[in-house]
């Protein structure tokens, strides 16, 4: 852009500000010559530096100042030299103390006391001899005080640094102002700029009503726009990306023809574990994996047939299977856990099908919660992506059809599937995808079809239940290119305002 063309893009606080740059160095010097305010200089100095007329370097510095208290203690000294100097005369009572206050001669007390100055004994008050030794010069919070304030932070000598750290301990002595400086340096440009006046009425920058009914606009010089300025950048609203996934995974579910399933975050152990046969003995219903209620620790189960029958699978009898071969209890069942996984709603969902609702397909996702050690792979709060297919001809073959349609659609070509055992599913496979980052196999879940001490004991019936429920939080690590999983809820607002929409 030519010089002149510049001069026709300046805005009038432009204008002010380069008429008194040349004698300016810093934001301070342009506000006094110009009269702007400092919201007005900033504006037009950030204006400036954008089109390479000026460069800006911002600075900050820390001074001392003298609070209330301080401005005292400068002129009559410090609280425990006037108590030394009254018990100069002899030994007092603390009724007897005058030139000090409650509240001083308490601070006085304890801080003379670690130093060794005075004696205390029946309420009275006695100076030492190193009280005395004490009285003979001044202390170094003493000569800080009568220093000239305020004080660059940065020009304190060692024993001052030490005096003022004293200080800062105690009540309204001192305190710490913060001076930021915005220094300016002008470019070619700038100097160019700045060799002549630039009159603001040279050009306008609005055109009004009564311009254009008087026809005074045809005299008039209109201030060009610079197309190519930079402009602060508007982060709009929006949802948490992390809720964007979810979903985008939900409307995925939905178009291939599954129904939802909503619970609580509290559920009975009766429907995180039971209902699914995993034994009452088995350690993933320890404390070290599962958060228990205490508020209220136990909760209603469902009818007693459901309960007889969880009861069957358990002990033995259930499709001539021999169960866990242990005495079911129905009052450990009963205890309340925050769900380790939304598996628990896939068994709610089975009590209230019939044979005349088949075939049926539902999903969850939802937030489960496990006494995981956070790494950079787990966490104690995550999303599970939780699905069953109810359906008299369903096989594994299926299973791994759905499977594989539902991680293309998040963005995965290919998954691999390994054997793998659940309590609850047999045949039973992990899933896991690539970590480019990690340059390894990252474990999302696991899937299965139900067993029949699972499916008979809560449909009635014997019918094949295809199951899954992969770790949510895992899936979406790559498209964000998130390397760490504890990233996903940093709440770092610049995160959340630069990082990418969900788009698949």
């Amino acid at each position: 852009m030519t010089h002149d063309k510049l001069i026709q893009t300046l805005h009038p606080l432009e204008i002010k500000v380069i008429n008194v740059l040349k004698d300016c160095k810093t934001l301070s010097d342009v506000m006094d010559k110009s009269g702007l305010k400092d919201v007005e200089v900033m504006r037009a100095l950030q204006w400036l530096e954008n089109k390479e007329v000026l460069k800006t370097t911002k600075s900050k510095e820390e001074f001392v100042e003298l609070d209330v208290n301080g401005v005292e203690y400068s002129k009559k000294g410090l609280p425990e030299r006037r108590l030394l100097e009254e018990l100069k005369s002899g030994e007092k009572s603390l009724n007897d103390i005058k030139s000090l206050d409650k509240q001083e001669i308490g601070i006085s007390i304890g801080s003379l006391k670690k130093k060794m100055a005075l004696l205390m004994d029946k309420g009275k008050l006695t100076i030492t001899p190193q009280g005395e030794k004490i009285l003979e010069k001044d202390s170094l919070e003493e000569i800080f005080l009568k220093n000239k304030f305020p004080i660059s932070i940065s020009t304190l000598k060692d024993e001052e640094k030490f005096a003022l750290d004293n200080l800062k301990s105690r009540k309204q002595i001192i305190k710490i102002e913060v001076k930021k400086t915005v220094s300016i340096e002008l470019n070619k440009l700038g100097e160019e700029l700045t060799k002549k006046t630039i009159k603001v009425e040279d050009s306008i920058d609005r055109l009004t009503p009564a311009m254009i009914k008087s026809g005074k606009w045809k005299d008039k010089k209109f201030r060009r726009y610079d197309v190519t300025a930079r402009v602060p950048e508007i982060d709009g609203g929006k949802r948490h990306f992390v809720k964007q996934a979810l979903e985008y995974a939900k409307d995925v579910w939905l178009e291939m023809g599954f129904k939802q399933m909503t619970g609580k975050y509290v559920q009975q152990s009766f429907w995180v574990f039971d209902a699914l046969f995993t034994a009452q003995d088995h350690p993933v219903r320890e404390m070290q994996d599962t958060f228990f209620i205490k508020s209220v620790e136990k909760g209603k189960l469902p009818s007693k047939k459901i309960i007889e029958n969880v009861k069957k699978s358990h002990e033995g009898g259930i499709n001539n299977s021999k169960g866990w071969q242990y005495k079911w209890d129905e009052e450990t069942s009963k205890t309340n856990v925050l769900r380790t996984h939304t598996t628990c709603l896939s068994a709610r969902a089975l009590i209230n099908l019939k044979k005349e609702d088949l075939p049926a397909k539902f999903f969850a996702l939802g937030r489960c919660f496990r006494n995981e050690a956070l790494d950079w792979c787990h966490l104690f709060e995550f999303n599970q992506s939780e699905g069953i297919v109810v359906d008299p001809n369903a096989n594994f073959k299926h299973l791994i059809g759905y499977l594989k349609q539902f991680f293309k659609k998040m963005g995965f070509e290919k998954a691999r599937f390994r054997p793998a055992y659940f309590a609850y599913t047999e045949p039973s496979v992990e899933i896991d995808v690539y970590h480019p980052v990690h340059k390894t196999w990252v474990e999302l879940g696991g899937a299965g079809i139900f067993r029949p001490e699972v499916t008979e004991a809560l449909l009635g019936f014997e019918c094949p239940v295809l199951a899954w429920g992969p770790g949510f939080d895992r899936i979406i690590l790559e498209y964000y290119k998130i390397k760490d999983i504890r990233e996903l809820y940093n709440n770092d607002l610049k995160q959340l305002r630069k990082i990418k929409a969900w788009n698949r």
